[in-house]
């Protein structure tokens, strides 16, 4: 039986991409899944595919900056499932810019999501957690969170802060049993570029992202790290298209 069956798994972003792929990788390897995300269609038809090929998934819409909205969705995923195994915080965005051209709003949103969205996950679950001595907490970074480029200046602050917050969760929370894992994701092909409101930078990053990877890759990573016996913690991953420089 893999180690994956019947745990019970809350995934932020699932609306797209790496959200998307993790919650049908782990779906099809017997995990109980509870989606988040904004777009309740969307929701709808991953909901549908999953079960369609055999897989059990429920879902809320749920905004992540909100501390209320991920204290219900946790709540949500005890009241369906009675436990929560694991959290991963994937939802982020990534409005590049540069300083000088004051997007406040865009480090607003970005502080929100990537950051205060993490925080609020971690809190909604662990106590649940920490009473059971049992759980584990995935945060999705980004290399973008162990390198700054031009126009990365505030995204690569909220990533890495996303590994500042997940390695002191660690060492507060080890010797209750609860593992942590930073997943590093290079160019991946998502929806992230999207959120870029500079044409003319929106145009260069997505040039660059043609060696982009499928989101499948970084979800069997994530099944690969919770799959592990229980005194094993696989802490970070950075997971690039081979052929990527940054």
């Amino acid at each position: 039986m893999s180690k994956i069956q019947d745990k019970v798994v809350i995934i932020t972003g699932v609306s797209s991409g790496i959200g998307e792929a993790t919650a049908k990788e782990l779906a099809f390897r017997g995990a109980k899944v509870v989606m988040a995300a904004r777009r309740e269609e969307r929701l709808k038809t991953i909901q549908e595919d999953i079960k369609n090929n055999g897989g059990e998934a429920r879902y809320k819409v749920t905004d992540v900056s909100s501390h209320q909205q991920m204290e219900e969705l946790a709540d949500y995923a005890l009241k369906e499932f009675g436990k929560i195994d694991v959290l991963i915080n994937n939802a982020g965005v990534m409005p590049l810019s540069p300083v000088h051209e004051n997007k406040i709003k865009e480090w607003d949103t970005m502080i929100d999501v990537n950051i205060k969205g993490v925080l609020y996950g971690i809190s909604a679950v662990l106590p649940f957690m920490r009473e059971r001595k049992e759980g584990h907490i995935i945060n999705v970074s980004s290399v973008a969170g162990h390198l700054v480029f031009p126009s990365s200046s505030v995204y690569s602050g909220t990533k890495f802060a996303v590994r500042a917050i997940t390695e002191g969760l660690r060492q507060e929370e080890c010797m209750n049993n609860i593992r942590t894992t930073i997943i590093c994701p290079g160019s991946v092909a998502t929806e992230l570029t999207d959120h870029i409101s500079d044409e003319e930078l929106k145009t260069s990053i997505k040039k660059q992202s043609e060696i982009a990877i499928d989101p499948a890759n970084i979800a069997r990573a994530i099944g690969f790290a919770i799959e592990q016996p229980s005194d094993v913690a696989i802490n970070e991953l950075i997971i690039r298209p081979t052929i990527q420089e940054l």
